[in-house]
């Protein structure tokens, strides 16, 4: 077992590099959510460069011109290092590492630090561990280099620095070793899911952006203690919470870890057991931050990696959250969901009309029953009051009349 080294967080001063190949692609924002990464990790951005080129470096990641003004920028600002907005190759880290004299980290090497520093779950720290394993695997030389000079501070936390004690062979064998922990308990995680199945208790998974109010949402309707941050990936480990609806009938929600921009595929790779809730749920509740300008990339971000998850034909519900700081005017649009409605996770807005969509989209999902029980089968009214939802139970002398709306999978049961 390789032990996990707390290491002390400093402060550090970074630029940001990123790479424009088109005229009207998104780097400006992508390096501003890269700025709002490198705050979570706990780094200050004090500079920025952005390269237009055709394509991308494949030696350097940015040209000879801007290395300079990088090199420039750097002595400067005092900047202890810079980070790549893009995931760099072993030769572009160990290349740039060579040409600035400085730390060279990229976006993938910040999400895992972070995803590193929240893992609070034996499952969580499994996946960080395994991703951030994979991802140093072909990178160890260059990293080594850095790390010894710098010591400590981003990209050095959760496995830390004992990786430069590695050689590729004792990395081999510990992703070999997680990869059966992993196995585990995905094994564990579908037995769960079939004792849901079993239960006929329906699933809504929540997803969203990072830090679109996803945990705020499960907070508020299942009154769980998760935690709240105005920070990307404040949460990481995923949370199931019960709720029981104004029908009386029991639901579980399931809170995933947020979406981003140039997600890791390392990532989306050790997360796929957690994120597969999202493939299993009856419905998919999709939080979206109302209040920010880039809804729209950011609600395409989160399609794409549902697709990426082969999460298709579910229910959606969009919830435009945050609107006690959303402009009260906008129209909201979303062509991929099924229904939407308008929320503030903090401050309970809106919330009863998302439970009575809930309502509305589960209902569609199972059959009436209209019948008479005989007084003998009065457990078949506790089934259907348990996990359907009962209109009108009406006792009569030949029996109880019984109108209610019953999951597909029960029916059978009850006839």
């Amino acid at each position: 077992m390789v032990e996990m080294i707390e290491l002390s967080k400093e402060i550090e001063k970074v630029i940001l590099v990123g790479v424009s190949v088109e005229d009207d692609d998104d780097t400006e924002k992508s390096l501003d959510e890269l700025e709002e990464l490198a705050r979570t990790a706990g780094a200050v951005t004090v500079g920025r460069v952005i390269q237009n080129r055709e394509q991308i470096h494949p030696a350097t990641y940015v040209g000879k011109g801007k290395i300079e003004e990088i090199k420039e920028l750097l002595w400067e600002t005092e900047a202890t290092g810079i980070i790549c907005d893009d995931e760099l190759s072993p030769a572009q880290l160990g290349n740039l590492q060579d040409a600035l004299d400085t730390k060279v980290m990229d976006r993938t090497l910040i999400i895992l630090d972070i995803f590193a520093e929240r893992a609070s779950t034996s499952e969580g720290k499994i996946q960080v561990e395994l991703a951030q394993l994979k991802y140093r695997q072909s990178r160890l030389v260059g990293l080594g280099k850095s790390l010894s000079r710098l010591g400590g501070g981003i990209g050095t936390r959760g496995p830390g620095e004992k990786k430069l004690e590695m050689d590729r062979r004792l990395i081999k064998g510990r992703i070999a070793q997680l990869n059966r922990e992993l196995k585990e308990v995905k094994r564990h995680r579908e037995v769960t899911r079939e004792q849901r199945n079993r239960n006929h208790l329906p699933v809504i998974a929540i997803v969203g952006y990072t830090n679109a109010g996803k945990s705020t949402l499960l907070n508020k309707l299942t009154g769980a203690s998760v935690l709240e941050e105005d920070k990307l990936f404040a949460t990481l480990d995923p949370t199931t919470r019960g709720l029981k609806l104004q029908s009386k009938q029991e639901i579980l929600l399931t809170d995933t870890v947020g979406f981003i921009r140039k997600l890791p595929h390392h990532l989306i790779e050790a997360f796929k057991s957690t994120l597969e809730e999202a493939k299993y749920a009856d419905i998919i509740l999709h939080v979206v931050d109302a209040s920010n300008p880039q809804l729209d990339e950011q609600m395409h971000i989160v399609y794409e990696t549902l697709q990426q998850l082969e999460v298709v034909n579910k229910p959606i519900i969009t919830a435009f959250n945050k609107q006690d700081k959303a402009d009260v005017e906008m129209i909201i649009r979303d062509f991929k969901a099924d229904y939407l409605v308008k929320i503030s996770a903090k401050t309970g807005m809106g919330l009863d009309v998302l439970l009575e969509t809930i309502e509305e989209v589960l209902r569609q999902q199972k059959v009436m029953v209209e019948r008479v029980y005989p007084y003998k089968e009065a457990g078949k009214i506790q089934l259907i009051r348990k996990y359907g939802e009962l209109l009108t139970e009406e006792y009569k002398e030949e029996g109880i009349f019984v109108k209610a709306y019953v999951p597909v999978e029960l029916y059978g049961k009850i006839q």
